[in-house]
């Protein structure tokens, strides 16, 4: 089923910011200089090398912000898997526009593909298990948002999406209020009824002691798949099961035939590699 798109009223401030940043105090002095103002263009968006398409409506409303004229033909949609030489997308009008936007909105679908390629590589890799990888809230200062839909975009879940929609109990927490059992006591009696509980740990022994109180879920930080395993057992489905730490396409099934709900990668967002596509010139 495809990801729902996010509102055009979400994107188009991040996209704006982006172009004013961009523009700074005089516009586009280059293209303004050299591109008669008359001037057409038919252009591409091609992939150069192989990964999943997102953060098209990002490029789209680049383009439209700096001119409405310019017209934008997807030919493959987000989440589409892509090989090197697959047109994305054709933008064609005014030459002025399509050039001035061209970084901004390339930025955007680059960067965006890249995390939903990232987040799709770990996808392929745990494919079959019960397990399901998620992103965090590492994540750049303004763009959330646009991240944690391009994990949704390559097949991923997301966590939390900031600090007022779930409680995640750490372990500087843990030992600011003395104890897990303490930390659980104070949450429950601060938060409402709606609110899930995780809490993380890195022993058996905090986790014997959580589901002996009782959590909705926990996160296993750190552990290596023998403990993972164990913890696993342990739990026997009385919370849900979040695995953290190290966690890539090469490590991810070990991981994964664990048997966990869950796989936490922070590095989905604030570290993925952009995914290379172009904009050529057709004519």
């Amino acid at each position: 089923m495809p990801v729902p798109a996010l509102p055009a009223l979400m994107i188009e401030p991040l996209v704006r910011a982006a172009l004013l940043e961009d523009l700074g105090r005089a516009g586009d002095l280059t293209t303004d200089a050299i591109v008669p103002a008359a001037a057409m263009a038919r252009t591409a968006l091609v992939a150069r090398q192989p990964g999943v398409v997102a953060g098209l409506d990002f490029a789209r409303i680049a383009f439209r912000l700096i001119d409405p004229a310019i017209r934008v033909e997807v030919a493959r949609e987000d989440g589409t898997r892509l090989q090197p030489g697959d047109l994305i997308a054709t933008v064609e009008g005014p030459a002025r526009g399509i050039l001035t936007a061209e970084r901004v909105a390339l930025n955007f679908l680059n960067h965006l593909s890249g995390v939903a390629s990232a987040t799709r590589s770990i996808a392929d890799a745990i494919a079959g298990t019960r397990a399901q990888v998620c992103c965090t809230r590492k994540t750049m200062p303004g763009l959330r948002a646009a991240q944690k839909y391009a994990v949704r975009v390559g097949g991923g879940s997301n966590h939390r999406f900031g600090l007022d929609d779930a409680v995640l109990i750490k372990d500087n927490h843990v030992a600011l209020a003395g104890g897990v059992r303490e930390a659980l006591a104070r949450t429950r009696a601060g938060v409402g009824h709606l609110v899930k509980i995780e809490l993380e740990v890195d022993t058996l022994a905090q986790l014997d002691e959580a589901l002996s109180i009782g959590v909705d879920a926990v996160l296993l930080d750190n552990m290596g798949p023998e403990m993972l395993r164990e913890a696993v057992g342990m739990v026997a489905g009385r919370a849900i099961t979040e695995a953290s730490g190290r966690i890539r396409p090469d490590t991810a099934p070990a991981i994964a035939a664990s048997g966990v709900d869950l796989m936490s990668a922070g590095w989905l967002t604030h570290s993925a590699q952009v995914l290379d596509i172009g904009l050529d010139w057709v004519g």
